[in-house]
C-alpha cells in the first residue's frame, strides 16, 4: 500500500511554492549587537529552526569611512560557528553609494555560501534594483557560487512604490519590505511625522496606499511582504499590536525588529489564529485521505485551490510555533516533536 502523498508533493505541480520565511527580521549593525542576536537566535527555536532572521546592516551600521572594514566583519560573522543556523542576511548600501559594489565583493566573495539573503535599500526604480541584482549575480559567477542568493528589496521612495509590481517580479526576489520612515521623509513634509508611528501609520491615506500596494505586489508575485519597524523600544506591546494590524489588516507576513524585546511579540502576533490552524489541519487531513481530490467539509466544497491556501497557513503556523493538532503534525511535519513546539527561551 502506497504512502499518502504529502501536500508539498501535489499542490505546486508546475508552479512555485510560496516562500515561508521567519515572521520576524531583526536588524543589527555592530558586532556586539549581531553576536547578541546570534546567541538569541540559537535559543529561540521552533522544531529546531530559528523563529527570526538577522540582518547585518552595512547601510546604517557602518561608520563613515570604514565601510570595507565593517563588511569584512560581517563576512567573518557569516563564517563564524555562531551562525550555525544559517539565517544571517546582510543589507548593503543603496545603488547611489560609492561602496555598495565593494560590499558585495567582500561579503559574497568571502561568504556567499553562507549569506541567507541580500537586502537592497532605497531603490528609486525597478532599474535600480535590477542593477544591483545583476551585480550580485556577477559576483556569484566570479567566485563560483552556484546557489541562488535571495534578494529582499526595500520600498522607501515614491519611485520604488510606482514600480513595486515590476520590482517584485525581478529575479531572486524573495521579500518586498516597507521602509516607512524614509518613505515619509521622501515626501518633503507633505506627510506628517506622526505617520512614522502608530496610530498614524495605519490611518494616513498615503501610508495606507503604500502598504496596500506593497503587500498586493509581493503576494501577487509569490514573494513575502515585510512590514516596517516599530520605533517604540520600551514597550514591546506596541510592536505586538503593530504586527497584529500589519498581518490582519494589510496582509503582511513578516515584520522588522530593531530591539530584541520586540522579537517574541512580533512572532506571536504574526501567527495564524488557532481556529484557522485547526480548520486548516482538518481540511488537509481529509484531503489527504481523499488522495487530494475534492472534498466536502462542513457543507462547503474544497479542492486543490483551497488546499494550497490551508497548506501555506499550516506551514506559517508551524514556523511560528503555533500549536498544531497531533495528527497533522505527525503526517505533515514528521521530523518535529511535541517537545519543541514553542521557543525554548522567553525574553
Amino acid at each position: 500500500m502506497s504512502l499518502p502523498l504529502h501536500p508539498a508533493a501535489v499542490l505546486y505541480q508546475g508552479s512555485k511554492p510560496f516562500p515561508v520565511l521567519a515572521a520576524c527580521e531583526h536588524f543589527a549593525g555592530s558586532e556586539k549587537n549581531l553576536r547578541t542576536a546570534l546567541n538569541l537566535q540559537a535559543e529561540l527555536l521552533v522544531d529546531g529552526q530559528p523563529i527570526f532572521d538577522i540582518t547585518a546592516d552595512c547601510e546604517d551600521g557602518a561608520p563613515a569611512g570604514r565601510e570595507a572594514e565593517h563588511a569584512a566583519m560581517i563576512a567573518d560573522l557569516l563564517l563564524d560557528p555562531a551562525n550555525a543556523r544559517g539565517r544571517l542576511g546582510v543589507r548593503i548600501h543603496d545603488v547611489t553609494h560609492a561602496y555598495w559594489r565593494d560590499e558585495l565583493q567582500i561579503i559574497v566573495g568571502r561568504a556567499g555560501q553562507q549569506v541567507a539573503y541580500v537586502v537592497l535599500p532605497k531603490v528609486g526604480s525597478a532599474d535600480d534594483a535590477l542593477t544591483q541584482i545583476v551585480a550580485l549575480d556577477e559576483v556569484r559567477a566570479l567566485y563560483g557560487i552556484q546557489r541562488e542568493i535571495p534578494v529582499h528589496i526595500l520600498i522607501e521612495t515614491p519611485g520604488a512604490l510606482h514600480d513595486v509590481w515590476k520590482i517584485a517580479a525581478l529575479p531572486h526576489v524573495e521579500s518586498i519590505d516597507f521602509g516607512l520612515m524614509d518613505f515619509v521623509s521622501a515626501h518633503h513634509g507633505a506627510i506628517p511625522g506622526t505617520a512614522m508611528r502608530s496610530p498614524g501609520q495605519f490611518s494616513h491615506p498615503l501610508i495606507i496606499r503604500a502598504k496596500c500596494e506593497i503587500a498586493a505586489a509581493a503576494l501577487g508575485n509569490g514573494v513575502v511582504p515585510a512590514h516596517n519597524v516599530t520605533t517604540e523600544l520600551n514597550d514591546p506591546e506596541v510592536a505586538r499590536e503593530d504586527a497584529r494590524r500589519a498581518r490582519s489588516e494589510f496582509g503582511f507576513l513578516r515584520m522588522w525588529s530593531i530591539h530584541p524585546r520586540q522579537i517574541q511579540p512580533i512572532v506571536e502576533a504574526m501567527r495564524p489564529d488557532f481556529a484557522e490552524v485547526t480548520e486548516a489541519a482538518g481540511i488537509l487531513l481529509a484531503a489527504q485521505n481523499a488522495n487530494w481530490g475534492p472534498i466536502a467539509w462542513e457543507g462547503k466544497l474544497h479542492d486543490r485551490a483551497s488546499y494550497r491556501y490551508y497548506w501555506e497557513l499550516l506551514r506559517r503556523a508551524q514556523a511560528t510555533g503555533a500549536p498544531l493538532p497531533a495528527e497533522a503534525r505527525h503526517r505533515f511535519f514528521p521530523a518535529t516533536t511535541a517537545s519543541n513546539l514553542t521557543p525554548t527561551t522567553t525574553h
